[in-house]
């Protein structure tokens, strides 16, 4: 049976340019990939099918040759045709021919059958570049040509502590064939972005490149900061003696301990910035803050606060559950 026309398969115009078409490759991929769709036949050979369009069309000299009628859908040569075209396009008519058509994605989509599976979803490789995610699939069952192929790219989930994300750092990864790949963590990692170890996946076939190691990382939770975008976060326990009167305290933060200072007269739930200390910066973008937010702790009450407080009104009485009624009772 002959190949569909890749064109139509894709549902993209002739003269669609390579970000069209590899926008219209990414919508039926995440839709079909047999990942989505255990067992059905039709789904898989649909995939295969939309595979091998845009195997044909992201290549900008396969496209063009088939734009000239010189191979079928399917990259098989066709018979020579005895038109003025065929003239026009030898070498005597060279004036006469047209050029390719432009941006070319360059290679064919790349591996299936990712170690763990997809455990971040389709979107967390939506910056891959499609070549090196699906394409494997189609031509590790039959379709392509016999020549050098590249191998498949693996996915593996790797767990780093929060600190390591923040700050960067080096961990080593244990693959199931008993290889160890260091990886370098980037300074302000976020939780489930991929990393890419280019050529640590499998072997390609017939002298091709081997595939890459997608690398999804996946960050632990800390026991005190919290994070949010390039700031931290962090709750921070001081005694009733250091918010009223005020005092100079050790803070924590990624880069080590700091001082900083509990202005007199400080409630729980105030919060204080110390500029720079969040998330170092990284990628153009600027270091970030660390804000630290007070946690009045009482500690152990001696007999002589007790006395005092039993003696003691103060000038303005304050209601720390005021509202609470109103708000908790239905009332709009």
């Amino acid at each position: 049976m002959a190949a569909e026309d890749p064109y139509q398969t894709l549902g993209v115009a002739r003269d669609a340019d390579a970000d069209t078409i590899r926008k219209a490759y990414r919508k039926l991929a995440k839709t079909l990939h047999p990942d989505l769709n255990p067992g059905d036949k039709a789904a898989e050979e649909r995939f295969k099918n939309v595979t091998a369009a845009y195997d044909l069309l992201s290549d900008a000299e396969k496209r063009a040759r088939f734009d000239r009628g010189e191979i079928d859908a399917s990259g098989q040569e066709q018979a020579p045709r005895g038109y003025y075209r065929d003239h026009a396009e030898g070498m005597s008519g060279a004036r006469y021919r047209r050029a390719g058509p432009r941006g070319g994605m360059g290679g064919g989509p790349g591996a299936e059958g990712f170690q763990g599976g997809f455990q971040g979803g389709f979107e967390d490789l939506s910056d891959a570049d499609l070549g090196d995610i699906f394409g494997d699939y189609f031509r590790a069952r039959g379709g392509g040509s016999s020549g050098p192929r590249r191998g498949q790219d693996n996915l593996y989930r790797l767990e780093v502590d929060f600190l390591d994300a923040v700050r960067g750092a080096k961990r080593r990864l244990t693959l199931p064939d008993g290889r160890d790949l260091d990886v370098n963590i980037p300074v302000g990692l976020t939780d489930g972005q991929v990393l890419r170890l280019r050529g640590q996946g499998s072997p390609g076939a017939n002298g091709g490149p081997a595939g890459d190691a997608m690398i999804e990382v996946h960050i632990r939770p800390h026991r005190f900061f919290r994070r949010e975008g390039n700031d931290i976060h962090l709750d921070l326990p001081v005694t009733y003696a250091e918010a009223v009167l005020g005092a100079k305290v050790s803070v924590p933060t990624p880069a080590g301990a700091v001082n900083m200072t509990v202005p007199p007269r400080s409630d729980t739930g105030k919060r204080l910035r110390l500029r720079g200390r969040g998330v170092p910066e990284h990628g153009g973008k600027p270091a970030g803050d660390l804000y630290v937010t007070l946690q009045l702790v009482l500690g152990e009450v001696d007999e002589r606060l007790e006395e005092f407080l039993k003696g003691w009104a103060p000038a303005h009485e304050t209601d720390p559950r005021a509202g609470m009624g109103r708000d908790t009772e239905g009332g709009a």
